[in-house]
């Protein structure tokens, strides 16, 4: 009876149109069942304070200077490609700074996303659809049928990469910005890359050479502040269906990566990018690198809470590109861990 209602309930939501912001927006004291999440993960929302020295890795960029072509900024190059090989490898998480992208464009990308969640219904109903296969949607949990609870969030995404979207087709609130930033996380994304082939001890271009970086979905995503945060998350835990993912966070915190068993804040930092290592990147690199489980906790602040995300994947678009382990990366003593698979396949998988 319990999932009848469940199915029941989401399906009323889904119909409304007005995601998790209209139930906010109604005054609600109380959050409906259907986000109640499980008792054992209520549980862990309050788990045992970790080590202090367990903080996220933290890396300088040095402001591009990792690409000149002198000696000493060869040195910085290679001290920075092993301090992100350090950290796929144990943790799956690091933060960047230095990384050129100018502060005003993150900020103008927070207020963009903020601004498509918090204009008109009507305005943004038009773009609503449960097909995450379209160019651009907005919905509210794209795993709304499927999962135990709903979770406290609302989600624009856009697939930006290869066949960028044209700008008169995105929400007249952010599409400068949504065109500008996509760029801007190309470019940072090939650096990326080319820095985590060299720590694979491959060439600069290898993964970029394998189209790791040639597709690009993003995320506006708004957590509306919530009654009872207690209660629900804000994003369940789960790990990313992409070859690398690029977090852009507002002021406000709730991301938390799971590393030795303990739930580590990961605090936004201004002008900071939170980097993750996705599940096809640890499936190519034979565990090399990892791809860590994180979550989003409700939002229990006055003030909803803004990110944007940036996957470099094809997500729910079919494609028939076949991957596996990489060959480069395989010995006797290291044999491939997974088949080859196309990408459709593992995003059915996933889906």
């Amino acid at each position: 009876m319990e999932s009848t209602d469940r199915s029941t309930q989401a399906k009323a939501f889904d119909e409304s149109r007005t995601g998790v912001k209209g139930l906010a927006d109604s005054g609600i004291t109380e959050i409906p069942a259907m986000f109640r999440a499980h008792p054992a993960t209520l549980t862990c929302l309050k788990p045992p304070s970790p080590p202090q020295h367990l903080m996220v890795p933290t890396i300088d960029l040095k402001g591009g200077s990792v690409f000149s072509k002198n000696q000493q900024d060869s040195k910085t190059r290679q001290r920075v490609v092993e301090k992100i090989g350090d950290a796929a490898e144990k943790w799956g998480f690091f933060q960047v700074i230095n990384h050129g992208i100018p502060v005003d464009v993150l900020e103008r990308m927070i207020e963009g996303t903020r601004g498509f969640h918090e204009q008109d219904q009507e305005a943004k109903t038009r773009f609503y659809s449960r097909d995450f296969t379209r160019d651009l949607y907005y919905a509210s949990n794209f795993d709304l049928y499927t999962s135990q609870a709903a979770s406290w969030r609302d989600t624009l995404g856009c697939y930006m990469a290869p066949n960028p979207p044209r700008l008169e087709d995105l929400p007249v609130v952010c599409g400068e910005i949504m065109m500008e930033y996509s760029k801007q996380m190309k470019n940072l994304g090939e650096v990326l890359f080319e820095l985590l082939s060299e720590a694979l001890g491959l060439n600069p271009h290898h993964l970029k050479d394998m189209d790791c970086a040639k597709s690009q979905v993003m995320f506006g995503q708004y957590y509306p502040p919530c009654p009872q945060p207690d209660l629900t998350l804000g994003l369940s835990k789960h790990t990313d269906f992409s070859f690398i993912t690029i977090l852009l966070q507002g002021k406000i915190g709730g991301l938390q990566v799971l590393h030795d068993q303990y739930w580590i804040d990961v605090p936004p930092v201004p002008g900071a990018l939170v980097i993750n290592i996705g599940d096809l990147l640890q499936l190519i690199s034979n565990d090399k690198f990892i791809s860590a489980e994180h979550r989003v906790i409700a939002n229990g602040s006055s003030e909803p809470r803004t990110s944007v995300v940036c996957f470099f994947s094809t997500f729910m678009k079919a494609n028939a590109r076949v991957y596996g382990p990489i060959k480069e990366l395989l010995s006797n003593e290291n044999p491939a861990k997974y088949r080859d698979f196309t990408l459709t396949e593992f995003s059915n998988i996933f889906r």
